[in-house]
């Protein structure tokens, strides 16, 4: 494997770079950007590796809806089949999802709990009685220190209750009026994409999580449902690096999912550390990735601090 194939940075590139970024922050100048003397250039290339691992797990819960007379698929039905017995369509793999299937036959019909079959309850505001104590004059009917009856509730000290529109019960909001629920038994699928990811080691002081996100060029690709370790790689911290992650997913997914594809790669990430020269001062600013993004450390020309440096 060819670890030497990403381009190097030149100064006109460096300096595209820089100016590129520049007019994309409303707070930073152009001047420095093209008047700046570079110095140095320090680059180096970076190794990252990725893991994804492509799982399925699956838990089953009772629930319950609203009864509405509608086919029950009980146990009269049969035995209800085993949670990975039920096929189900999965997802593109690596795209994470949840999906809810109601088990066959587990389904029973029982009284509402809430409302016990009543289908209403009373009232918690007015407890039943569908008007409560009018909170302008607090039940007086008329004002402190007023001799006029309160205008709020016409002289009565009490107004209809706004919980209940005055009827001084409610429509059950568990089963919805039905006064019977559907219980069944609901299998919950979830689909996970796992990642474990390694940049490899470097002597430039660029954040590691502004590489991690970065645009690489694609060196290796192995996707399976399954994946081995790599071995005998020329940077023997991607082996490691592979090995561990490997075992990592193997041992956090084991007991409670299967595993349905495996994909992992391995990128070159070209880093270049520009040191420059501008107005009797030195600065420094990065370049990363394939597409050249740019990290700024201190930039000379820079009017306010509401622009992010990254």
């Amino acid at each position: 494997m060819e670890l030497s194939r990403v381009p190097t940075v030149t100064e006109e590139v460096a300096r595209e770079a820089l100016l590129s970024f520049v007019s994309s922050k409303c707070c930073y100048g152009s001047t420095a950007a093209g008047d700046l003397v570079i110095q140095e250039l320090k680059q180096q290339t970076l190794c990252r590796y990725r893991l994804e691992t492509f799982s399925e797990s699956r838990i089953s819960e009772w629930t319950y809806q609203p009864f509405t007379n509608q086919s029950v698929d009980g146990p009269q039905r049969g035995t209800s089949p085993r949670l990975w017995d039920i096929r189900v369509q999965v997802p593109p793999m690596f795209q994470e999802d949840t999906r809810k299937f109601q088990v066959p036959h587990s389904s029973v019909v029982k009284e509402c709990h809430k409302c016990h079959g009543r289908g209403r309850y009373k009232c918690s505001g007015c407890h039943g009685a569908g008007m409560v104590r009018c909170s302008s004059c607090s039940g007086a009917k008329r004002k402190a220190k007023q001799s006029r009856r309160c205008q709020m509730c016409s002289g009565s000290g009490r107004r209809r209750c706004s919980t209940c529109s005055g009827r001084g019960n409610k429509t059950c909001a568990t089963c919805k009026g039905e006064k019977k629920l559907l219980h069944f038994i609901q299998l919950v699928i979830m689909w996970k994409n796992s990642l474990f990811e390694f940049v490899s080691e470097h002597r430039l002081n660029c954040p590691g999580e502004l590489l991690a996100k970065a645009k690489g060029e694609s060196l290796f690709k192995d996707e399976n449902t399954m994946v081995y370790p790599i071995v005998d790689f020329p940077l023997r911290e991607i082996s490691l690096a592979s090995q561990r992650g490997i075992a990592e997913h193997s041992a956090a997914l084991a007991s409670r999912a299967r595993v349905l594809q495996q994909r992992q790669t391995i990128e070159l990430i070209p880093l270049t550390e520009v040191h420059y020269w501008y107005q009797g001062q030195t600065y420094v600013y990065y370049i990363y990735g394939t597409d050249h993004r740019v990290y700024v450390v201190d930039y000379p020309e820079r009017y306010c601090c509401g622009c992010t440096i990254i």
